[in-house]
């Protein structure tokens, strides 16, 4: 993306994680420290994994009523839900320019609806003896379509797939609709579920190298400054830029990523020293291992560096498409609470399996100092 002076600005935020739906459990869990991994009960969850990171209680009928939810499913559900929190936090955003507030979120689809709808035309009397109902949740923009109408949204509406880099997508592509006046606001961001068949196929795909699996969602209000303060929203960070970059073998994902992170401090005109709150992956094995060092090359972290890290993966477990828009939940929600000093800025990275890495560098109010230098 081209980097935008005074560019889009993060103005509220919504989460739903294993930690539980919103923003203050998810910070306390966060600066506690404490895994949310839980036990999983086999009966209900037939899955090659003993734990995962599940939003506790979570329920489509009973976060959402009866009401049009008999045939949604989780995914679906998860993000319904996250959206709505979020409006609420909005008050009347949507009632007031429904046609100019749009939703982009990262997500792959639901895998369960999928395969359980294939798993039908395959096993039925007849291949089209499957229930119609169900069809809709197969469809990998299903969860953003049904959002938009569950709660009024007229505005553009996307889905994009990148993996973990997803909640990035997400994000760069909402700053190129606000560039070319698609919209005045965009609910932008990435969910993922936990499902039987996920954590099966994942299982597979990975050789059982993945470990646990955790699901959840991060939405965020991408507008312009000036759209939030005639809106009488206080920005809580400004998108400075993003940056992707792929690699073909996974020897090469440490030095995609240090591309990466070198071109965009080049091209924000940052310096790695005004970073002072970072989040990776934190995913075990080599490409995790490659993500650090990557991080430790280009930013000068060896030593007893002070500047605060998260790495969500060993506290919530791999979410998948989610995993930068928790991360990004992460740093907003710490920045709220922990100040930073001289350290200004807060990056995020991602590495993928499937060949691609992603960062971006964002420059939040912190809880020393409101406000953007």
């Amino acid at each position: 993306m081209a980097d935008i002076p005074g560019g889009p600005v993060i103005s509220e935020m919504a989460v739903a994680s294993p930690y539980g739906l919103g923003e203050d459990a998810f910070a306390d869990g966060l600066l506690a420290g404490t895994p949310a991994l839980g036990p999983l009960d086999n009966g209900d969850w037939p899955v090659p994994h003993h734990e995962a990171g599940l939003i506790p209680g979570f329920d489509v009928v009973e976060a959402l009523g009866p009401k049009g939810t008999r045939s949604m499913d989780r995914l679906t559900g998860i993000t319904v839900a996250t959206t709505g929190l979020l409006l609420e936090r909005c008050g009347t955003l949507v009632a007031d320019g429904p046609e100019e507030t749009g939703l982009v979120l990262g997500t792959p689809g639901s895998v369960q609806s999928a395969m359980g709808f294939t798993h039908d035309a395959l096993t039925g009397e007849r291949p089209f003896h499957v229930n119609p109902a169900r069809f809709p949740s197969t469809v990998m923009n299903h969860p953003a379509g049904r959002s938009a109408i569950w709660h009024g949204l007229k505005g553009p509406n996307v889905s994009v797939s990148g993996g973990t880099a997803s909640g990035l997508h997400a994000l760069n592509y909402g700053s190129r609709l606000l560039r070319g006046g698609h919209a005045r606001v965009l609910l932008c961001g990435a969910a993922e579920e936990f499902s039987v068949q996920r954590a099966r196929l994942e299982h597979v795909v990975h050789a059982g190298a993945g470990g646990p699996l955790g699901e959840g969602a991060a939405l965020f209000l991408l507008e312009s400054a000036d759209s939030a303060e005639r809106g009488g929203r206080t920005p809580r960070a400004e998108l400075l830029g993003c940056r992707f970059r792929i690699f073909t073998r996974p020897e090469q994902a440490g030095k995609a990523l240090a591309t990466c992170l070198t071109d965009l401090l080049r091209n924000t005109g940052s310096d790695a020293d005004e970073i002072g709150l970072i989040t990776s992956t934190g995913a075990p094995g080599a490409l995790g291992e490659q993500e650090s060092t990557a991080l430790d090359e280009v930013l000068g972290l060896a030593g007893a560096d002070q500047r605060v890290r998260i790495r969500l993966h060993a506290l919530l477990g791999g979410t998948g498409t989610a995993s930068t828009a928790l991360q990004l939940a992460g740093l907003l929600a710490l920045a709220a609470r922990t100040p930073t000093g001289a350290r200004r800025l807060a990056l995020v990275t991602t590495v993928d399996r499937e060949g691609t890495v992603a960062c971006a560098l964002f420059r939040p109010a912190t809880a020393d100092k409101k406000g953007f230098e």
